[in-house]
């Protein structure tokens, strides 16, 4: 991506130009009716005006790049919606977005998310150039590069960071605790998305911590449970914290583990339509101990994961207020190859509580606690909870 920078004015320019684009497919280049045309409001009548006034009077009106203003057209289209998580990519910029589906790509290993309008780090992934850097849940990105991200979507800031391996980025973020920026120079690699990790703990409880849902989760999770089985493991903590969520195949499979019967989620999309994300049989950690610790990174399919606990009571959660991501946002592609992405459906827990903007309260909240960086006090808080549960027998 150009390292153009983005205003309020490139956004008032790239409006004007979708209205531009629309008046070039709908009156101009053929005398063919199209049937796509006539079902166009009648607001867009004029825009063939205002097209053929650029093109006759406009100063440079015989050098229009009609390439150009198509995919400011495109962004404009977009930002005009107020879905924060649309966005356009052109085609080399969407073929890498896709990488991750191959369960790697390119880049510094650290999910983004849009936090109270701000681009906010979700998480740096475990064992990347994101942790090592010093990267942080929390942070606020204002730069990559030298480039303001202000006004820019999820998608194109994400296509910022990403790059080949051996690259380098600099990133200014601004930590969560501080009020001053940092410059933050990151050398990128390949990631590789693992998100299952087993580590017993004393009193055979297993801490068992998912970083994200991919399309290897449900698998790694089998082996992770098939393990805490032979270590002869007593109880579980489950450890959401700084997961950004993932696939809804996924959530709906690792659910199904924990879960006999119900719903995991219901979604409802643009037409009102209701979806069902249902339990499936066959779950092998239908009876263990377990508690869910969260907190205020946890987001979209953990969210999802996280309400159906809660809504069919099978542990205790604990931590902090998620994140409140709780949206489909699908990546269409189109025909030259490029794609945008908007949200076509908002995700409910069992009961009915919309995730989206909400979040999910746990049922113990944890006050934030002052100690050594190298203390996991609120996965020592976890473990006490899921004791006493334990030596209640419930």
């Amino acid at each position: 991506m150009a390292s153009t920078r983005f205003s309020l004015r490139y956004f008032s320019v790239a409006i004007l130009a979708a209205v531009l684009l629309l008046a070039v497919a709908c009156f101009g280049g053929s005398d063919e009716p199209d049937t796509a045309i006539e079902d166009l409001p009648v607001e867009f009548q004029r825009l063939s005006e205002v097209w053929d006034l650029l093109v006759q009077e406009h100063i440079d009106g015989g050098e229009l790049d009609p390439a150009a203003i198509s995919d400011g057209a495109i962004r404009g289209m977009l930002v005009a919606l107020g879905d924060p998580y649309a966005g356009f990519l052109d085609s080399e910029q969407y073929s890498l977005e896709t990488e991750d589906i191959r369960g790697f790509f390119g880049g510094i290993g650290a999910e983004v998310g849009i936090r109270d309008g701000v681009m906010t780090i979700l998480a740096p992934m475990p064992d990347t150039p994101a942790e090592a850097a010093g990267i942080r849940p929390g942070d606020v990105i204002l730069e990559v590069d030298g480039v303001s991200i202000q006004g820019l979507s999820l998608l194109e800031v994400v296509q910022l960071i990403r790059g080949d391996k051996g690259t380098k980025v600099k990133i200014l973020i601004r930590h969560l605790s501080s009020a001053e920026p940092v410059l933050i120079e990151i050398e990128r690699d390949i990631i590789n998305l693992k998100s299952v990790e087993l580590l017993m703990q004393v009193g055979r409880i297993g801490h068992l911590r998912l970083s994200g849902f991919t399309g290897t989760t449900h698998d790694d999770l089998k082996e992770a449970l098939e393990r805490f089985e032979r270590s002869q493991g007593l109880g579980i903590v489950l450890d959401l914290r700084n997961n950004p969520g993932g696939l809804v195949s996924s959530v709906v499979d690792v659910t199904s583990q924990f879960i006999d019967d119900g719903l995991v989620l219901y979604q409802i999309d643009a037409k009102g339509n209701r979806r069902n994300w249902g339990v499936k049989s066959g779950g092998k950690a239908l009876d263990i101990p377990m508690v869910v610790l969260v907190n205020e990174f946890s987001a979209s399919a953990s969210e999802v994961f996280t309400g159906a606990i809660i809504d069919n009571e099978r542990a205790t959660v604990i931590g902090a207020t998620t994140f409140g991501k709780g949206s489909v946002s699908n990546l269409w592609p189109l025909n030259d190859g490029s794609g945008i992405n908007f949200t076509t459906a908002r995700w409910f827990t069992p009961n009915g509580v919309l995730i989206e903007g909400e979040g999910i309260t746990p049922d113990v909240l944890l006050d934030p606690i002052e100690g050594d960086e190298d203390d996991d006090i609120y996965l020592d808080r976890a473990i006490e909870i899921l004791k006493k549960q334990m030596s209640r027998g419930g």
